[in-house]
């Protein structure tokens, strides 16, 4: 007993002391490396959420050294244990569409006809969240919009790299256009959402469905935030926010790559451009350029840099990433010129503000009507904090009023 009893402190002993090294880096990591603007409002409540993130991704990181765990099985957990309201007024089904497990919402209240619906991508790029991380988000678009939502809970990286999470959202958007009028939705009103990473998926299955005559036509895209390029680290809003939470230039790209190729690489190189052909380079600078980027954007500063020499070693690990289904906006011009009309949302201190704003452009010059809000006080991710009560951010209503606005403005 008393051996016994020795071995359980010593394991206690040892557990603080991890604890308290990691909390130890994470506040040096905060004085030291991350910057939040002025300009974002409620700072504070930024504070707290990067500090919680980066000490449960330095924890993931030390289980997985140990081998108890990958690194994001600690942070996928405490995002499935954020609380979520109980609502009365709402009806939700768990379903499975052809293989994809789903979380569908109905407003109680009776509709004289079919409603619009919405099919929802959460963020995460491609390795964290989940249909319950994005609850609280999807049942604001009901009440608010009075809907019917689909919450896709696809498969997550490393465990299933790309281009597995994308198909697994283009599997179940198929079947519920297919079979939208048993859910009570008009198969001519559904419209195609995601956040971040969500918002790529939304973009890359709106450009998957264009050709496709066998089924109805998606109706809009609405894209919140979202990643659609990795040709350039380097435009202005990667520049200018590089050390802004929630999402570091260099934790999106370090990010991205796991997503990409389930492995943990080297983001320098990939920040100097290294990894982009010379051929490619040349073909893209028309749509990923800082020059299309309009200049009340650059005002806080911007430093145009030359890329590295490019890596051929480096461009084999990645090349997928060069396919649209990846990276959308670098999508042909017979591609965009089809797409749905598109409600687009960026915000001042996101490192993606510019992938938002060159979409924009190339969708506009192709003739695709795009309904854009800029939001001047806000970072990434700022509507994934709706429902959080006093920690929730005032952008977070912002956001999701605004794209009720618009998905309401569909159905006349």
């Amino acid at each position: 007993m008393a051996f016994g009893g020795t071995l359980w402190m010593l394991i206690l002993y040892m557990i603080i002391f991890i604890h308290s090294l990691l909390f130890a880096r994470g506040v040096y990591y905060h004085f030291t490396r991350i910057h939040i603007p002025p300009g974002i409002t409620h700072s504070r409540k930024l504070y707290i959420f990067s500090f919680a993130l980066g000490y449960l991704l330095e924890l993931g990181v030390f289980l997985e050294k140990m081998g108890i765990c990958h690194r994001y099985v600690i942070c996928r957990a405490v995002y499935d244990a954020i609380p979520t309201k109980k609502d009365l007024n709402l009806i939700r089904k768990d379903l499975v569409f052809d293989g994809v497990p789903v979380r569908v919402y109905w407003p109680k209240t009776p509709a004289a006809g079919n409603r619009r619906g919405i099919i929802y991508f959460h963020g995460g790029t491609g390795i964290l969240g989940s249909i319950r991380a994005c609850e609280n988000v999807c049942c604001s678009i009901v009440h608010e919009s009075d809907s019917v939502v689909v919450n896709v809970g696809f498969r997550l990286a490393p465990e299933h790299p790309y281009p597995v999470p994308v198909l697994d959202c283009l599997t179940a958007t198929i079947h519920f256009l297919k079979n939208a009028k048993e859910y009570g939705v008009d198969p001519n009103y559904i419209a195609i959402a995601g956040e971040s990473s969500g918002g790529t998926f939304a973009a890359a299955i709106c450009q998957e469905l264009v050709t496709r005559e066998d089924l109805p036509r998606v109706r809009a895209q609405v894209l919140i935030n979202p990643f659609l390029q990795p040709g350039d680290f380097d435009l202005p809003s990667y520049q200018q926010n590089q050390s802004v939470p929630p999402l570091f230039r260099k934790r999106v790209i370090k990010f991205g790559l796991r997503y990409l190729t389930g492995k943990d690489m080297n983001v320098d190189p990939f920040i100097k451009g290294a990894h982009v052909p010379p051929d490619l380079r040349e073909k893209y600078k028309k749509w990923i350029s800082a020059d299309n980027i309009p200049e009340e954007f650059k005002a806080r500063g911007y430093v145009p840099v030359e890329p590295a020499p490019f890596s051929k070693e480096l461009y084999e690990q990645v090349k997928r990433g060069t396919e649209a289904m990846f990276a959308p906006l670098v999508a042909e011009d017979d591609i965009i010129r089809q797409l749905p009309e598109t409600f687009l949302l960026t915000c001042e201190y996101d490192v993606l503000r510019d992938d938002g704003l060159l979409y924009k452009k190339r969708l506009l010059d192709n003739g695709v009507p795009v309904t854009h809000h800029h939001l001047t006080d806000a970072c990434h991710s700022t509507i994934c904090y709706l429902g959080w009560g006093p920690l929730e951010f005032p952008s977070s209503k912002k956001c999701l009023q605004h794209v009720v606005q618009f998905l309401k403005g569909l159905y006349r």
